[in-house]
C-alpha cells in the first residue's frame, strides 16, 4: 500500500516560495502519494482562550486534523517572519492544539525552509525542530534552501550541486521512515 503524505508550505502567501518548495520536494518522493495543502483553506479567527469558550474550536482546525490523522508522514516548509512563524500558520497550529497537544500525530516530518535571502529561514527552522522534536517520537529531517531566487527555478528545481545533494539526503531519510 502507498504511503500518503500532507505537504504545505507554512503561509498563506499565494506566490509563496515555501509552496513552491513543499511541492517540489513532495514530487520527489517516489511510490509516495501526497496532498498539497493551502493554508488559504484553512483561515480561522485569530486563536484565543475567550474565542474558544464563546464558540468551540473551528470545524477548519478539525478539518487539518483530521488530514494530519489520515496521514503517513507530514512535510513542511516554513516561511520566515520577522524570524519565526508565519501569523497564519501559528493560528492554524494554535488551534489544532486545542483539538489535542500532540499536534503532528508522532508522525515522520520533513520540515524545511526557504528564503529570498543567505540564511534560508534557519531561523524559523530552528523554532520548529526545537518544539516539534520535543513533542513528536517519529524522525524529524530538516533542510534549508538559502537564496531561493539564486537556488532554485521550476525547470531545474535546486540548482547548486551541494544543495541538492543535502536535500537528497533529507528527502531519502524522511521517505525511508515513512516505510
Amino acid at each position: 500500500m502507498r504511503k500518503h503524505i500532507i505537504a504545505f508550505g507554512a503561509s498563506n502567501s499565494t506566490k509563496s516560495i515555501n509552496r513552491i518548495l513543499a511541492q517540489y520536494a513532495s514530487k520527489e518522493l517516489k511510490n509516495i502519494d501526497f496532498e498539497l495543502l493551502d493554508l488559504n483553506d484553512f483561515e480561522m479567527p485569530i486563536y484565543s482562550a475567550d474565542r474558544e469558550d464563546e464558540s468551540g474550536i473551528p470545524d477548519l482546525a478539525h478539518q487539518f486534523k483530521a488530514l494530519i490523522r489520515d496521514a503517513d508522514g507530514i512535510l513542511i516548509s516554513f516561511a520566515e517572519h520577522n524570524g519565526a512563524y508565519s501569523a497564519a500558520f501559528k493560528n492554524i497550529y494554535d488551534w489544532v492544539s486545542r483539538i489535542e497537544s500532540n499536534v503532528w500525530g508522532d508522525k515522520p516530518m520533513l520540515l524545511m525552509a526557504t528564503s529570498p535571502g543567505a540564511y534560508g529561514g534557519k531561523s524559523v527552522l530552528a523554532i520548529a525542530i526545537a518544539r516539534y522534536e520535543r513533542a513528536n517520537t517519529q524522525p524529524i529531517f530538516r533542510f534549508s534552501l538559502p537564496s531561493f531566487y539564486e537556488n532554485f527555478s521550476n525547470e531545474e528545481g535546486i540548482k547548486d550541486a551541494e544543495l541538492l545533494k543535502e536535500f537528497r539526503i533529507q528527502l531519502n531519510h524522511f521517505e525511508k521512515a515513512l516505510s
